[in-house]
């Protein structure tokens, strides 16, 4: 990781993900499988920004590597384990987990998504409503269906598509993330 960034903006995030091996590494086994909108998402991009404009040297650990797609013609849970599986041989340090979004709405009991970016608009909070993905000359490529300023400014916004805003709070005190990354602020204007 860059210590020496304290600013970053959209395309330096790019360039950080692509100069990133490791993360490469991740991008390219995703790829791999060619699950239709795959993107590596939430904590996975989120924390290594918030890492990057918090200076830190060493990433802060996450616990899994969120991965997520979209494909209505096949929603059972059970091949999403077995896309997990896949992953973990490739990459074995990683605690992989696989969500089709075509069956998300089922879960939260909100209307069918129409699409990784649609089911996106619905996660709790702004700035963990970003993926990555390689695109078909395998560059990286952003997903930020909220946009990327909240991530990038290190504010923490509750959806307007989530109602739940318990919820948005509790994430927020259970995860620590004021007290991992004390530079974030919290916005509260749904």
């Amino acid at each position: 990781m860059n210590s020496k960034i304290t600013n970053l903006d959209t395309q330096g995030l790019l360039d950080a993900i692509s100069q990133n091996a490791d993360m490469m590494a991740d991008l390219r086994s995703v790829s791999l499988l060619s699950l239709p909108q795959a993107c590596i998402a939430a904590g996975y991009i989120r924390n290594y920004v918030w890492d990057i404009l918090h200076g830190y040297e060493i990433r802060t650990p996450y616990n899994d590597v969120d991965v997520i797609y979209y494909d209505p013609s096949c929603i059972e849970e059970e091949i999403e384990k077995s896309y997990e599986a896949k992953l973990k041989e490739v990459s074995p340090a990683h605690q992989w987990s696989v969500k089709n979004q075509a069956r998300m709405h089922l879960k939260s009991g909100a209307s069918a998504f129409r699409s990784v970016e649609d089911a996106m608009l619905y996660w709790p909070e702004t700035a963990t409503a970003v993926g990555v993905r390689l695109d078909a000359r395998g560059e990286v490529e952003l997903i930020a269906p909220h946009g990327m300023d909240d991530l990038l400014t290190l504010r923490l916004r509750q959806s307007s598509y989530c109602r739940d805003h318990q919820l948005f709070m509790k994430r927020i005190t259970d995860k620590e993330w004021l007290r991992i990354w004390p530079q974030l602020r919290i916005v509260e204007d749904v």
